[in-house]
């Protein structure tokens, strides 16, 4: 039998998919991150299921347990508190294992902060990077922000609402234009998606809220771009807003100011 990997609802607890609720009813046991969190949706739907926890302190131990189970054919659903398993959540260490044994593994599908919070920023671009969650240390963030220096495409991330003020002031001093969406409590009663510069939500969020919070920043544009590239980027775009390909835009524009072709195509992403 194998490991059925189930995608949970992030917030609203009807966002989620009749076959996985056939799967968690018909499971011998479903191994969640917080026994409590997931009696709530089962509750909801009138699910009646043994159920353990597989937090990330005990996942190890929970792994070796369940092991034999699973390789002796018991029907095994693993959930997280919401969302899919194994993305920032417990579980990635029983689906290796799994496959480790020859046991299968069946991914569920269903609903995903990430590409939520994607589409809501207004931000959505044909690639997009998710990192997990934001670096805790001061350090860490002004790394990231390093690396995103350049970045061609938007970048997802989860942040803990406390860290959030921090978080927005740090990437306002690195990049005080960069366009950022601060996503909060996605498909939930209070939900909101706030849009701005990182300059603008760092003072609108200038104390912590409340609520599970998804960040979305946008990939450099012609604004950002150093004083040489900036308006051969714009140049670019405009370009494209005449009805040119991105890539012939950028290769006129580059031949024209000696600008790098490549890095003017990423940049006006």
């Amino acid at each position: 039998m194998p490991l059925h990997v189930c995608a949970t609802p992030i917030g609203n607890l009807e966002d989620v998919t009749l076959r996985v609720l056939r799967e968690l009813a018909e499971a011998d046991l479903v191994l969640c991150e917080d026994t409590r969190r997931t009696r709530i949706l089962l509750d909801r739907h009138g699910i009646q299921a043994q159920v353990a926890s597989i937090d990330r302190r005990h996942e190890a131990r929970r792994t070796a347990e369940v092991m034999p189970r699973l390789v002796e054919g018991a029907r095994v659903a693993l959930v997280s508190d919401a969302g899919l398993p194994g993305i920032s959540d417990p579980g990635s260490r029983l689906i290796a294992a799994a496959l480790e044994r020859g046991v299968p593994v069946v991914v569920l599908p269903g609903p995903s902060a990430v590409e939520t919070a994607l589409v809501a920023s207004g931000l959505v671009a044909d690639r997009y990077a998710f990192i997990g969650f934001i670096p805790r240390t001061s350090a860490g963030r002004e790394r990231l922000w390093d690396e995103l220096r350049a970045a061609a495409w938007p970048t997802v991330a989860f942040e803990s609402p406390r860290r959030l003020p921090e978080t927005l002031r740090s990437l306002a001093g690195a990049a005080p234009q960069r366009s950022v969406a601060v996503c909060r409590e996605l498909t939930k009663r209070f939900e909101e998606v706030v849009r701005g510069t990182a300059s603008e939500l760092a003072g609108r969020f200038a104390e912590p809220p409340r609520g599970e919070i998804t960040l979305v920043v946008a990939p450099v544009s012609g604004r950002e771009a150093g004083a040489e590239d900036g308006p051969a980027v714009d140049a670019v775009e405009e370009l494209v807003s005449a009805g040119a390909s991105r890539r012939t835009a950028a290769r006129v524009v580059a031949r024209l100011t000696g600008a790098s072709p490549n890095r003017l195509y990423r940049s006006s992403l």
